[in-house]
């Protein structure tokens, strides 16, 4: 893990960040907003206090920043790759604000335990669990998620960010982003009586929810639900909505 030295590092980064809340959203909108214009939908989904999960899409590098942008009453803490710390200006923001950084390709038992933690500790998390950005749409989801919000019980909203694919040319012709955020139905994960949370459950439930990231993404921009088009033949076996 990098960024934050420990969990509780982590709290008191949040502390300090409440007590500036205020101030600084306000300081972030006012110069985003000459940048993208952002449509929310159902933010009432996002819950007030208890612990959950934003499950995102994540097509751009500037999805995570909308994401944050928008959720004003929270303090988000991202799940970022670990090959951002050689990126000096990624690595600071991240240092700065206390994001947790993943090894990818294995199963980073330190990251994802940190985590479970924090959601344990009633804070809101952001993952993206395809692992890395897809232009295309949605790719394979990872179990990583699965496997920290059955061990944390927490919610998970599915976080669809749409309409930034083009964010290069609009700024290049000086035009602002027009991005929507669509906030799905939360739901938890459930086990069936006898279970358990082996490779393969999570394999399922990854499948499920990543369906349900799916279908929060509206029609208009039904290209970027990838691999997970089929959307009629999303099953619920494994999901409790809210």
């Amino acid at each position: 893990m990098y960024a934050a030295a420990s969990v509780s590092d982590m709290l008191a980064q949040q502390a300090l960040y409440d007590q500036r809340r205020r101030w600084l959203h306000r300081w972030l909108t006012c110069a985003a907003y000459w940048l993208v214009r952002v449509q929310v939908f159902h933010a009432e989904r996002v819950p007030q206090q208890d612990g959950a999960i934003l499950m995102m899409n994540h097509i751009t590098w500037i999805d995570p920043a909308l994401l944050t942008l928008v959720v004003r009453h929270r303090y988000v803490i991202s799940m970022a790759k670990h090959e951002t710390r050689h990126n000096p200006p990624v690595a600071l923001v991240n240092r700065l604000w206390g994001n947790i950084l993943v090894r990818r390709g294995e199963p980073d038992r330190v990251a994802l335990n940190a985590a479970i933690e924090l959601l344990r500790a009633k804070q809101l998390i952001m993952i993206a669990p395809e692992g890395t950005r897809n232009k295309q749409g949605l790719g394979v989801g990872r179990d990583g998620l699965a496997y920290v919000a059955c061990k944390a019980n927490a919610l998970v909203v599915p976080s669809a960010v749409v309409g930034v694919h083009d964010w290069r040319e609009r700024w290049r012709r000086l035009r602002r982003l027009q991005a929507q955020i669509h906030f799905g139905r939360p739901f938890r994960f459930v086990l069936g009586q006898d279970e358990r949370l082996n490779k393969e459950t999570r394999a399922a439930m990854t499948r499920e929810a990543m369906y349900q990231l799916a279908l929060a993404i509206p029609d208009e921009f039904a290209q970027y639900r990838g691999c997970y088009s089929d959307v009629e033949n999303a099953s619920t076996h494994y999901l409790a909505f809210a």
